[in-house]
């Protein structure tokens, strides 16, 4: 088709663009036939709920053993972002501050941290010292840090994943290892060690450090490698957050439907947390949730495996340099779990320059006094670039990350973006 020939040619030049995705279908249709349903997202809820004791102790700031995040009225942002681009925007502007999330500080405390408790849980009832009736702050005691001192934990990750991971796996007792890629943050790094991690540097790209973490645990069977490009566990963690959203929009009286329809965006690395929140969202609300990803220009690994039905692209293939500010979804190769269920969900993606990565991060904290990553800001933008909804409808931008960003670095980007929107 032409305009995809177009959109691909602009992808490969690392040029903005937005794409709809024509092969979607209705979401019921695709839903029943993925081998992960409705039911395993409602397990996964009520594991995290078993489990609300033992983080309620280990992490006190936490709310009573939750990890949630606030969903919050734009009101400024909105009103500011129609002003700098001239566009008005239909509807309500929500803000899901994952930003703020406890533990971790970022989306990754969803997937990341579901998926080491799971294995923690797995592990203790195969020892039969763990009984799915009991009061999961037991684990906070010297002799489960014992038992699961026995056991390794790894994954490869740019960052974020990799604090989730490493945090709770060490608060468990895990020996716990992370293999960072080129794009990992300094900061990030220091802040694992600071957890007792061990952090393991590459020079290459993500898909690498992935390989590597993976190649390590083989064939060690007290090893556990998290997969971030072919985890279901990761991935039904980030799809509960579907069922918490459901919740704060009922507080706040939003009713989604065709006519007032829920258009959500979120930033993309692999997939994985993207994927699994619009899994949830497609149980929920059917077609009325549309949801769309977002990547940086030069690392579209999603979109570009979507153009070129290929889960299996790595966008250095095609010459495109996967630089990018947004180290959290700086990512080469998309998860081929996600891609095959997403393909015929997801309504969209788009792709963003770093540039407004830093305009619409001084302009959120301008507006609203949140405090962001630059990858977080990728969502702001959504309600400009994709589809008009009705005046009844709500966008939510999904906020990724930021809340352990150290205030120097973040005072760093905020200014950058002060600059560039003049």
């Amino acid at each position: 088709m032409p305009e995809t020939t177009q959109i691909l040619q602009d992808v490969l030049q690392m040029k903005p663009v937005t794409w709809f995705n024509e092969e979607k279908e209705k979401s019921a249709d695709p839903l029943k036939k993925l081998p992960v349903t409705f039911l395993h997202i409602q397990e996964a809820q009520a594991r995290l709920q078993r489990f609300a004791p033992f983080l309620k102790e280990a992490f006190p700031e936490t709310e009573n053993g939750v990890i949630e995040s606030p969903l919050r009225e734009a009101h400024s942002f909105k009103k500011n972002m129609e002003n700098y681009y001239g566009r008005k925007i239909e509807g309500r502007f929500l803000l899901k501050c994952d930003s703020e999330l406890k533990v971790a500080g970022s989306i990754k405390a969803r997937g990341g941290i579901y998926e080491v408790l799971k294995h923690a849980e797995d592990l203790a009832f195969q020892a039969k010292i763990l009984s799915i009736t009991d009061n999961y702050s037991v684990l906070c005691n010297e002799s489960f840090r014992n038992f699961f001192s026995q056991y390794k934990i790894s994954v490869g990750s740019t960052g974020n994943l990799g604090m989730s991971i490493g945090i709770v796996s060490a608060a468990l007792g895990f020996q716990v290892s992370v293999h960072m890629s080129r794009d990992a943050k300094q900061w990030k790094k220091d802040f694992l060690r600071k957890h007792g991690v061990t952090v393991i540097e590459h020079t290459e790209d993500y898909s690498r450090a992935v390989e590597e973490g993976r190649r390590q645990c083989a064939g060690d069977p007290r090893a556990y490698f998290i997969d971030d490009e072919n985890s279901v566990d990761l991935f039904l963690g980030y799809a509960v957050a579907a069922l918490r959203l459901q919740t704060q929009l009922e507080s706040l009286g939003i009713h989604i439907c065709e006519d007032t329809p829920l258009q959500v965006y979120l930033p993309c690395g692999v997939g994985g947390a993207p994927g699994g929140i619009t899994f949830g969202l497609k149980h929920l609300f059917g077609d009325a949730a549309r949801c769309y990803f977002v990547e940086p220009t030069h690392s579209p690994s999603v979109l570009l495996g979507m153009l070129k039905n290929d889960d299996s692209v790595r966008v250095v293939d095609y010459g495109i340099d996967g630089l990018t500010e947004a180290d959290g979804l700086a990512v080469g190769s998309p998860s081929k779990l996600v891609m095959g269920l997403e393909r015929y969900l997801i309504d969209g993606i788009y792709t963003i320059e770093d540039d407004d990565l830093y305009r619409l991060l001084a302009l959120l904290r301008d507006s609203e006094d949140c405090k962001i990553e630059p990858s977080a800001a990728a969502s702001l933008k959504g309600p400009l670039v994709t589809q008009d909804i009705p005046s009844g409808g709500t966008h939510i931008a999904w906020l990724t990350g930021g809340l352990f960003l150290p205030e120097n670095i973040f005072r760093e980007c905020y200014e950058k973006g002060k600059e560039l929107l003049g």
